[in-house]
């Protein structure tokens, strides 16, 4: 399949890598609503970003705010060491493909494809022809949108999008239409894709999956601001706020007391930790795959016995909701592969001991958000 062009931006004098796409300051309000406030995101050339976060978080309207659809109140957006923000849509040099695909029932898929193309008509064919192959489409030329199912139609939509070569690519939900099966396998498309093409690419998600999936770095959002920046694996092993570590992935959040010598304790279990909080209740955080169902007790260590309270069934492994022997209120996920060595002993009513290893638990202040 032939390469497309994708030419690569300039980089101006002085600006480093990571500041090729700088948004700013950018803060945005609607009436006396604060939805933006203050945001800054270096994006690097060739990233895919994922600006993630439940609704109402901002990141939609920070989505526009590149776009041009939305002006912002306050500060700047930079691409390539040109301020964007006070251009026109027209001017910004991206693509962008729409939850709803936004394609235009009256025009057939080389129509839509072509249509902000003003080439000659054989170049303008042999464009969409390109295109339509590097998304797995070919010969749909002449099918109008109804032909098409949800999934071909979003392919179509993203052929629009790349048709003119952009520098950035903006994405704003484009799968979350799409029934499971369809959006997992066109996941999987999309990330090969921008691989392939090196685009830059900014998407708003609020699935938490989806954004591990395909993100090289994944802004967490709330309230308007960024909570955390970071890698997947960063955002999912290392939160930095209870709102990140609570919001992506399962957590198990466990009360605590701090003393004064640094060490937590947990009802029957003792940890040591190295923390600037002392003499006060805490939350300890950990995933559930972090919690060792173990097939028999073994003595010392972070080590206590639960009950198996709930089991349930998860494809690849068993999630078991525990509680513990020394203290009934609090429960625990456990998350247990076949090959693990307390698996068989998940039974509903049966003891079993759990081992909390100490240097994956994550510590919150009570009441910290």
């Amino acid at each position: 399949m032939k390469q497309l062009d994708f030419p690569a931006p300039a980089q101006p004098s002085g600006t480093a890598p990571g500041d090729w796409l700088r948004i700013d300051q950018v803060s945005k309000s609607f009436g006396a609503a604060r939805v933006l406030n203050d945001v800054t995101l270096p994006v690097r050339q060739g990233e895919f970003l994922c600006l993630l976060g439940p609704s109402g978080c901002g990141k939609t309207t920070l989505l526009r705010i590149l776009a041009g659809l939305e002006a912002q109140d306050g500060g700047r957006i930079l691409m390539g060491g040109r301020d964007i923000g006070v251009l026109p849509p027209a001017q910004r040099d991206y693509g962008i493909v729409f939850q709803s695909y936004a394609l235009f029932p009256n025009l057939t898929v080389a129509e839509n494809v072509a249509y902000a193309l003003r080439t000659p008509r054989r170049q303008r064919a042999a464009r969409v022809e390109e295109l339509l192959a590097l998304v797995e489409l070919p010969g749909m030329q002449e099918r109008y949108p109804a032909q098409l199912s949800g999934g071909q139609q979003q392919r179509v939509a993203l052929a629009r999008a790349l048709a003119k070569s952009p520098s950035l690519l903006l994405l704003d939900e484009p799968l979350s239409a799409l029934d499971a099966k369809v959006r997992e396998h066109l996941r999987k498309e999309l990330r090969a894709l921008q691989r392939k093409l090196g685009i830059t690419t900014i998407m708003v998600t609020h699935d938490q999956d989806e954004a591990l999936a395909l993100a090289d770095t994944i802004a967490v959002m709330q309230h308007g601001r960024i909570e955390q920046l970071g890698t997947p694996e960063q955002i999912y092993r290392a939160p930095q706020t209870r709102f990140v570590a609570d919001f992506v992935g399962r957590a198990n959040w466990l009360p605590v007391r701090l003393d004064g010598q640094g060490r937590a304790t947990l009802g029957p279990l003792s940890f040591e930790v190295d923390l600037p909080f002392r003499n006060c209740g805490a939350m300890a955080f950990c995933r559930p795959e972090d919690v060792f169902v173990e097939k028999q007790w073994h003595s010392g260590g972070a080590t206590a016995m639960a009950v198996v309270e709930r089991v349930e069934f998860m494809g690849g492994l068993r999630r078991a909701e525990l509680a513990l022997c020394a203290d009934r209120d609090i429960r625990i996920l456990a998350d247990v592969a076949p090959n693990d060595a307390g698996y068989a002993r998940l039974q509903i009513g049966h003891r079993v001991p759990l081992t909390f290893p100490g240097h994956k638990l994550r510590f919150f202040m009570d009441g910290a958000r």
